[in-house]
């Protein structure tokens, strides 16, 4: 697959485009469920780029909203055949959250919020497989070692050439306490997070009380193209949420924004991680 083609992004800006071309023709997903003798649910399911589209589909759909430029219909084909092809992550198999490894591969900016544990993006290799192991008690010994290879894998968004343009995260001062893997593990972990200069990491200190977090984590991702909107994610045991409407990307960006002046500086999160490192070597 060639290096600049994501998957996972093509989807999304070949469902905006035919949602686009539908309101364009005033027709409602029902309307064109209806004409194609498709669920309604398909036609949803293909506009916000969750599910995979054929090249036939976009035919058919071309033929519903009466696109006769024969380079719309061309482009829209190609993006499709594009949307089909494989990502990195598809060596590894089965991977349950890859919708979000392709939109996280191709976010410009990160925000993330974790209640828990450290961020899959900052796991050092023994913390994400006593991770893995403790939240996932039914999954194999060679499935649990492809989701950590995965996970390490997927930080080269921090090390690589392709390097996020920011990535911002702020933790509870629980993911600090909690014991995840061993004193030693927790020791390595937290050392390692807090001498790594290029993100900004912050911490909601216990004394802080309340605060908007306490409600669910959740990760906010910016994309470098205008046509891409900003997604919100939160992560589920079954399944994952998606909210892309201005409205809810606005809410959430807002309640990211209390979740900062609830946390201590950049520098007093790290002094406070540094803390807890040298606690669990004693």
């Amino acid at each position: 697959m060639s290096a600049n083609i994501n998957p996972t992004v093509r989807r999304r800006r070949l469902g905006a485009e035919l949602r686009r071309l539908r309101e364009l023709k005033g027709m409602t997903a029902e309307e064109v469920a209806g004409r194609l003798m498709v669920s309604q649910s398909k036609i949803s399911r293909l506009e916000n780029g969750r599910r995979s589209i054929s090249q036939r589909d976009v035919r058919d759909l071309c033929d519903v909203y009466e696109v006769s430029d024969e380079r719309v219909r061309a482009g829209l084909m190609e993006m499709a055949r594009e949307s089909r092809q494989r990502g990195w992550w598809h060596e590894f198999g089965d991977i349950p959250y890859s919708v979000y490894i392709g939109l996280e591969a191709e976010a410009s900016s990160i925000r993330a919020y974790e209640s828990s544990f450290v961020p899959g993006l900052l796991q050092t290799r023994d913390y994400a497989e006593a991770v893995v192991e403790g939240t996932q008690p039914d999954t194999d010994v060679s499935a649990i070692k492809r989701r950590v290879d995965v996970r390490l894998k997927r930080q080269s968004r921090i090390y690589g050439e392709d390097q996020l343009g920011s990535l911002w995260v702020v933790i509870d001062e629980a993911v600090l306490i909690r014991v995840v893997g061993g004193p030693r593990v927790m020791a390595d972990q937290l050392l390692e997070l807090s001498e790594r200069p290029n993100i900004n990491l912050q911490v909601i200190p216990f004394r802080h009380g309340a605060h908007p977090g306490m409600t669910g984590t959740f990760s906010l991702m910016e994309f470098p193209e205008s046509a891409d909107s900003t997604v919100v994610y939160f992560e589920g045991v079954t399944s994952d949420l998606y909210l892309e409407k201005e409205a809810d990307v606005r809410r959430y960006t807002n309640l990211y924004d209390h979740l900062r002046a609830a946390a201590l500086s950049v520098a007093e999160s790290r002094s406070l991680i540094h803390t807890y490192a040298e606690g669990f070597k004693r």
